[in-house]
């Protein structure tokens, strides 16, 4: 487990830097194990910013930061075929790769960039590769997106198109930190004496690889594989299961809510030191996995019904096998 060690001691130091948000750090450690993407969703202020940019400085990879606005343009992402004159004056165009060609991608503000952005942005997290001037180039092997964005702030603003929602592994909430951790990050801020990260020890990317694979490697009952079909069935077919369900949602979840249930309940179970997955490992994920996957019905928001109440409901209601 020397390699689950290395994880474990990397949600240590970003937990040492972000406080109170320990569960939205497992979460994003989840994600990453499970090589999927995040959206990261609360008022401003809650270090979404700083959480990422915590991992990225205790990792070995690159980050990127995106602010996104409604002028970005897909070049200014992507990169753009540009005219170049060497030291013998000769002319060529040579590719100049744009910020989207990093390790971990910090897209803040996510929903202000225009149509266009998305759709670049959407080849590159679900086909991991950007196509520019008819050429197609592959993204590093290492690639997360971390994409933030304020639920009530809307002016200036683009909704997130169903598909590239679909393609976020998870959205997690981050909600405000509890007095005690809130009183000691005051004093963190004011430590001097804070070690650095550049010069506290980085997880490899060679060990992720294998950690992702140790991951991949975790057992899967066949009685868990039908549980999560069953969850995600549910939100599908809701009046076979419960009455409240059936007035709540009016679309269900893709089979990549399936998938993502199965990644990231198999990176909990690992992460918790097991070599299986059970009902309870994908419980604990339930709700950032299918939060941004459900629609709901126009009673459901008339009655301020929640995301989080529907999936509380369901998982109340799906038998859990023995």
């Amino acid at each position: 487990m020397a390699n689950r060690d290395g994880v474990l001691a990397l949600e240590q130091a970003v937990s040492a830097t972000v406080l109170g948000q320990s569960t939205i750090i497992r979460h994003v450690l989840i994600a990453l194990l499970a090589d999927g993407h995040v959206l990261l969703e609360s008022l401003p202020g809650l270090a979404k910013t700083r959480t990422v940019k915590a991992l990225a400085a205790h990792m070995a990879a690159t980050m990127s930061r995106i602010q996104f606005t409604p002028d970005l343009l897909p070049s200014d992402i992507t990169g753009a075929e540009v005219l170049q004159q060497d030291a013998s004056g000769n002319h060529r165009i040579e590719f100049q790769q744009g910020p989207l060609f990093g390790n971990l991608i910090l897209a803040d503000e996510i929903n202000r960039a225009p149509a266009k952005v998305q759709s670049a942005l959407l080849e590159a997290m679900e086909e991991r590769q950007i196509t520019v001037g008819g050429v197609t180039r592959p993204m590093p092997k290492l690639f997360m997106v971390l994409a933030t964005q304020n639920p009530i702030e809307q002016e200036g603003t683009y909704p997130l198109p169903e598909a590239q929602m679909d393609r976020f592994l998870m959205k997690i909430r981050l909600d405000y930190p509890a007095p005690d951790d809130e009183t000691a990050m005051l004093a963190l801020l004011r430590d001097t004496a804070t070690v650095k990260a550049e010069e506290a020890e980085r997880l490899s990317q060679e060990i992720l690889f294998a950690c992702r694979d140790e991951v991949a490697a975790v057992h899967v009952a066949a009685s868990v594989d039908r549980y999560i079909v069953d969850l995600v069935n549910a939100t599908r077919r809701p009046a076979d299961y419960d009455s409240d369900l059936q007035r709540w949602i009016q679309i269900g979840s893709s089979p990549r809510g399936a998938i993502a249930l199965d990644k990231a309940g198999r990176a909990h179970a690992w992460l918790a030191g097991a070599d299986f997955s059970s009902p309870d490992d994908v419980r604990a994920v339930a709700h950032a996995v299918l939060r941004h996957r459900l629609h709901l019905t126009y009673d459901a928001v008339a009655d301020g019904v929640t995301a989080e109440q529907v999936i509380d409901r369901l998982l109340d209601v799906v038998a859990v096998p023995a």
